[in-house]
């Protein structure tokens, strides 16, 4: 029996307590539960992950700076070539927002990482967000294991007449 996706990866959503992670997964599960404030992540939430998303709070700038322990406990516990995305989140709180964009995408840009700005509480790029991060993977990973056979037809004959029984089975 084939499974009913072409792939399947594990995502793992990091970041402070309080930046949005839950609202930007909502349905995925693998988030950490808010076991971050409190430093307990332990390797195993690393372990398998194909890609990791370091999410920060646009309208706080310690979340920001934290971003670089995030980054750091990745590199002691996650596989080396784990695909990661910077993302900030709550962009649509823009009177409130403490951390530049330009600042954030040179961040990025120095740890060469796909970077993006969302909002959980309006969509904005968060669809955006899980196709970036699904994409990297992809490119990264290759095609699937059964791309390389070929589809396997179904041949469709005209069959044959069936004679209808009496009553009811």
């Amino acid at each position: 029996m084939s499974p009913e996706y072409d792939y399947l990866f594990k995502l793992l959503l990091i970041g402070d307590s309080g930046v949005g992670k839950s609202c930007l997964l909502l349905r995925f599960a693998w988030d950490t539960a808010g076991q971050e404030r409190f430093r307990t992540i332990t390797s195993s939430y690393y372990r398998g992950a194909h890609g990791i998303i370091v999410v920060y709070d646009c309208t706080d700038h310690d979340s920001f700076e934290n971003v670089k322990q995030w980054l750091e406990e990745i590199e002691r516990y996650a596989c080396d070539n784990v695909n990661k995305l910077l993302v900030g989140n709550k962009c649509d709180l823009q009177t409130k927002k403490r951390v530049d964009t330009t600042t954030a995408m040179e961040l990025a840009n120095q740890l060469g990482i796909p970077f993006l700005e969302t909002s959980a509480k309006n969509a904005t790029n968060v669809e955006q967000a899980f196709m970036t991060m699904a994409a990297e993977i992809k490119n990264r990973v290759g095609p699937p294991s059964s791309a390389a056979d070929p589809p396997s037809a179904v041949k469709i004959d005209k069959g044959r007449n069936v004679e209808a029984k009496s009553g009811c089975c």
